[in-house]
């Protein structure tokens, strides 16, 4: 929401068009995040992507809500 290269205004447009298209999508916001995600929901996306991985491509189950470790910042 904070995003300083794509406007919330243009997911909202996105978003929007994926409805009238009557097409599924996912979407996870994080709130107090620029263009990336950053170090503070490093941990948080890295579990949300596995768990996706594991539904989508495996058609499997991922545990719920798995404690990932805190992710350190690239150096």
């Amino acid at each position: 929401m904070l995003d300083d290269n794509v406007p919330m205004s243009i997911t909202m447009l996105l978003i929007d068009a994926l409805v009238k298209a009557n097409k599924d999508f996912d979407l996870l916001v994080f709130p107090q995040a620029h263009h990336g995600y950053g170090p503070d929901a490093g941990a948080y996306m890295m579990r949300r992507r596995w768990d996706y991985f594991i539904t989508e491509l495996m058609k499997a189950t991922p545990p719920h809500e798995f404690p990932m470790p805190a992710l350190l910042p690239p150096k």
